[in-house]
């Protein structure tokens, strides 16, 4: 696979530019993950170990595209899934399952040279489109009516605004300065939940997955939505190592909070994060949330990536009053010939109302049918 893809991309930098689709494998030797670490818009998406997981755990084939320069360095990655399909053509995606995960370039010219090969290779295989997930900058808060995701009344705000964006947070030196940071109604919430008889602690080991995911397809279960495989998870743990902690929340010997970081570098993202409905009211999330925000302030991460939320929306909120601000995320469909598709900015009527049936169904199933089934359904839901 890797020689033919390969292309010379003369007039770049100091020298000629290599680009190659290749193997995890060779991917991990040439210094994939060192270069991700140290990109600034690297992200635990954007590692080796995700790809590694998603063929490991789902069967998808990993596409890996590295460009490199003088001496064999490293100056761009791509991720890149073919995410196939039961019945139909392939999916092709720079990264399933996450908000992030375009290419990384020392230049737009190598990042547009990347993009370009990843639109070669859907076009040789067959393919009609490629799914990019790329992060953009931030946002006016004020744009948005407060308290709702609809555009405020103002000359400023455009009529068509992101329905979804990523709330990244900056962190403090230390936890210590983080907490003195928060206003006393945020750290009142948290001394709650230990008054409250809760306690936490973050681990990074097969163990604390187990443990995280009962608490995670309840969640599921409950919001009527399919559940990944408890496979997935232990592939990332195995795939991620010390970079992936899972936080936990404990009432006397029961998890009543779960939730998995990922770390690159100086940069914390937060997959998931679940509680158990019924033991709400003692706010283990609060206590999640600080656990994990003290851990990796302290191991020297200067960003928390709160995930993907909905202006106006109840987490957009809880986000927030940790510190966090919206950035766009731009979410693009390009057609084989790079030309970028139209996507709806909404789901029409009908497609809200069938999604509601499914939900609902889904929440009547028994919890182990559910989990039995949701894996089988997961694996080909790209988002």
């Amino acid at each position: 696979m890797g020689a033919d893809m390969t292309q010379q991309i003369p007039g770049l930098g100091s020298g000629s530019v290599l680009i190659k689709v290749t193997t995890l494998v060779d991917a991990k030797q040439a210094g994939w993950d060192a270069y991700v670490s140290q990109h600034p818009e690297g992200t635990g998406y954007h590692r080796l170990a995700w790809l590694e997981a998603v063929a490991s755990a789902y069967g998808h084939r990993a596409h890996p595209i590295v460009a490199t320069g003088a001496g064999g360095r490293v100056v761009g990655v791509m991720p890149l899934c073919e995410l196939r399909k039961p019945f139909g053509k392939s999916e092709w995606v720079t990264q399933p399952f996450c908000d992030l995960g375009g290419p990384l370039g020392d230049s737009p010219a190598i990042t547009a040279r990347l993009q370009q090969a990843a639109l070669d290779l859907v076009k040789q295989q067959g393919g009609k489109a490629l799914e990019l997930r790329l992060a953009g900058g931030l946002l006016d808060d004020s744009l948005w009516r407060e308290g709702k995701g609809e555009p405020a009344d103002t000359d400023n705000s455009p009529a068509q605004l992101p329905a979804k964006v990523s709330m990244l947070c900056p962190l403090a030196e230390s936890s210590e300065a983080l907490i003195k940071s928060y206003k006393p109604k945020l750290r009142s919430q948290i001394r709650k939940a230990e008054k409250n008889g809760l306690t936490s602690e973050v681990v990074s080991s097969e163990a604390g997955i187990r443990a995280f995911y009962p608490v995670f397809a309840a969640t599921m279960h409950r919001l009527g939505s399919p559940v990944h495989s408890l496979d997935w998870f232990l592939a990332l743990q195995r795939a991620y190592g010390e970079q992936l902690l899972v936080g936990l929340v404990r009432f006397e010997s029961t998890v009543v909070g779960a939730g998995i970081v990922l770390v690159n570098g100086q940069r914390a993202s937060i997959p998931w994060a679940s509680t158990l409905a019924e033991y709400n009211h003692l706010a283990p999330n609060m206590l999640l949330y600080w656990s994990l925000l003290a851990r990796v302030t302290d191991d020297g991460c200067h960003i928390f990536d709160f995930g993907r939320s909905t202006p106006g929306e109840g987490t957009y909120r809880f986000k927030k009053q940790w510190g966090a601000e919206p950035h766009e995320l731009r979410w693009l469909s390009l057609d084989v010939h790079g030309a970028e598709q139209p996507q709806s900015a909404a789901p029409s009527a009908m497609a809200t109302r069938l999604r509601g049936w499914v939900e609902r169904v889904w929440q009547r199933l028994p919890l182990p049918m559910a989990n039995r089934l949701g894996p089988l359904l997961r694996k080909y839901i790209s988002l």
